[in-house]
């Protein structure tokens, strides 16, 4: 009975002394884990979304119980569609952005010229508008930005939206909006947003991280997550899970247009590539 005590007691100023020389848990960290994938890993994933609509996802979805959680608030919608060739749709893999207010006001604003205002656009913009995510915005690649709405801001214009899709980015998604709406459809550049926004960069936003975990449309977006939008929303589907809901949701695209191509014959309608 002695030992037993000793023993016990023993092993609890063990623990004690082993709690005492605990080292304190660092002061900031990420807790999700963040993934990176070869473009050829990319590209492959996404071909399996290819030619689906983001209804066959959302069932898909649905079948491996993550609907309730993948599916972006009804807010989030195109900026423009195509009804002739579905050019709007978007199939691709994550890359996201998370944008803040910063804790800076921008001077007295009140130049003379553009060229004034461009100087101070210089010097804000090394402080807080840092661009190294572009170099990820390869083919088959979606901007996904967390960004504040309250902030009114153009971050995605007709310019830089233009130098992101020549990266081969096959669209933007995000909380807030982009600007110059009629270049950018003019430029067929899908964009889903909320609504579309008018101020500059310099002196409303920031740029916090790129490639972390953020928060669009209610729904948690992983870097590398597939990306599948259209008139009817935006889905985001786990890349753990991409492979599973990718053949579940051909095998209802499949069935849902045998039915389709009958009716199409019953009513005497020539055949089109939404068929195929």
């Amino acid at each position: 009975m002695r030992t037993t005590a000793f023993l016990f007691f023993a092993a609890v100023l063990a623990l004690g002394q082993q709690q005492g020389t605990r080292q304190a848990p660092p002061f900031s960290r990420h807790f999700l884990e963040v993934k990176q994938y070869s473009q050829a890993e990319n590209e492959a994933i996404v071909a399996k979304f290819k030619g689906l609509r983001t209804t066959d996802v959302y069932d898909a979805l649905q079948a491996v119980g993550l609907h309730k959680v993948t599916v972006m608030d009804r807010e989030i919608g195109p900026m423009w569609t195509n009804n002739e060739d579905f050019s709007h749709v978007v199939y691709g893999v994550a890359v996201t952005l998370r944008l803040v207010p910063p804790q800076e006001m921008g001077p007295q604003l009140n130049f003379t010229s553009n060229a004034e205002m461009e100087q101070w656009q210089r010097t804000w913009a090394k402080r807080h508008l840092r661009m190294d995510f572009q170099s990820f915005l390869g083919p088959d690649t979606v901007l996904v930005i967390d960004a504040p709405i309250r902030a009114d801001n153009g971050w995605c214009g007709s310019n830089n939206a233009l130098s992101w899709k020549v990266r081969g980015m096959r669209g933007i998604v995000t909380n807030a909006g982009c600007r110059d709406s009629d270049e950018i459809e003019k430029a067929k550049i899908p964009v889903y947003q909320r609504d579309s926004t008018r101020f500059i960069n310099e002196g409303t936003i920031a740029v916090e991280s790129y490639n972390t975990p953020v928060v669009v449309g209610g729904v948690l977006v992983m870097p590398g997550d597939v990306i599948v939008a259209d008139k009817d929303g935006v889905a985001v589907v786990p890349r753990a899970k991409a492979e599973v809901v990718a053949k579940i949701a051909h095998e209802i695209r499949s069935g849902d247009n045998a039915t389709r191509r009958r009716l199409y014959q019953k009513a005497g309608l020539p055949e089109d590539f939404t068929l195929k």
